[in-house]
């Protein structure tokens, strides 16, 4: 430690000592004013003046510690061995052999003081590290939130239910979080059960399912179960739509259900025969001279038309190669 910032700690001891002595010799002539007729006050300002006494003690016993440890001169040879010493301090906190018992003696040997202000307001505190030799390191920490601890589901977890008990339930939440390897303040994985407990914890309401319908009220937004029996396809097909462009679908979170928007254009997409001159994909790739990836963004773009065939030999994608300039059957396909 520096002798300077030495100097300021023993003052401040000197000073406690300074002050416990004052308090104590005004509580001795508190005690010596009393009149020894009356007893009941005499035992309270002499209880005080016992107190204050005490507190002399314990301020004297501390300034005689602190002085114990003002720092001394080092030879040049001692100066030479703890700056080797020092290199291996970290060495010997990790090194397997060592207790927590010895690793807490090695910070008391390097640490002088720790200082913790907080700050209600930011829900910080701000760690000041004295080391011994003058040094200091700050540090800045999050505070639990109030009535929270260390094991508390994590905010953006909870964040990420409430925003998903908007349009799933409760079964639908827990497998949106697994695969998100998301986990509970104690660790666990979560279950519809455990959704529903950190729900209710928070004040965060259940979804009650509903169709949403459009002003006209044929178009519904779906998840993939209902959208298959809807159009009459696979969910195998679907996924594939979904990947390919030839629908659209949004996810609240990436990995969860599909909502999907059926409407009049998405059923006008699917019909039971190939309409006359319309081809399959790979044939009209080759007429067009471009790879399949090709004729698929185009058809995403709008700038070829297609449908799904959902019955027949033929089904799959059917496509118009040479659609008619500013013709449109089916309108861009989003």
């Amino acid at each position: 430690m520096k002798p300077h910032v030495a100097a300021q700690r023993l003052g401040a001891f000197e000073l406690a000592v300074e002050r416990a002595r004052y308090e104590a010799d005004r509580a001795r002539r508190q005690f010596e004013a009393v009149e020894p007729e009356n007893r009941l006050v005499a035992r309270s300002v002499e209880a005080a003046w016992e107190a204050a006494l005490g507190e002399v003690r314990r301020a004297e016993a501390d300034l005689t510690a602190q002085r114990a440890r003002r720092p001394t001169a080092l030879t040049a040879e001692e100066l030479a061995w703890v700056s080797r010493a020092g290199a291996d301090v970290r060495a010997i906190f990790g090194a397997q052999t060592t207790t927590h018992r010895e690793r807490k003696q090695l910070l008391r040997a390097v640490i002088a003081e720790v200082v913790v202000t907080v700050r209600k307001e930011e829900r910080r505190a701000g760690v000041r590290i004295l080391w011994e030799g003058g040094a200091s390191t700050d540090l800045t920490m999050e505070l639990n939130r109030p009535g929270g601890h260390a094991r508390a589901t994590p905010e953006e977890t909870v964040e990420l239910v409430r925003k998903l008990a908007a349009s799933y339930e409760d079964a639908t939440i827990a497998m949106v979080l697994g695969r998100q390897h998301r986990r509970t303040g104690t660790g666990q994985a979560f279950t519809k059960s455990r959704v529903a407990s950190l729900r209710v914890s928070h004040g965060i309401p259940a979804f009650h399912p509903a169709a949403a319908e459009t002003a006209d009220g044929n178009a519904l937004v779906v998840g993939i179960v209902a959208a298959e029996r809807i159009l009459g396809v696979s969910k195998v097909t679907i996924y594939r739509w979904l990947r390919d462009g030839f629908i659209t679908g949004t996810q609240v979170v990436p990995g969860g259900p599909w909502h999907i928007l059926v409407d009049d254009a998405l059923r006008s997409k699917v019909v039971g025969e190939v309409p006359v001159g319309w081809v399959g994909l790979d044939q009209a790739a080759q007429s067009l001279g471009v790879a399949r990836q090709t004729v698929l963004d185009r058809i995403r773009r709008g700038e070829l038309r297609a449908v799904h065939v959902n019955r027949g030999r033929r089904k799959g994608l059917a496509i118009e190669a040479a659609p008619p300039p500013g013709d449109s059957l089916l309108g861009p396909v989003s």
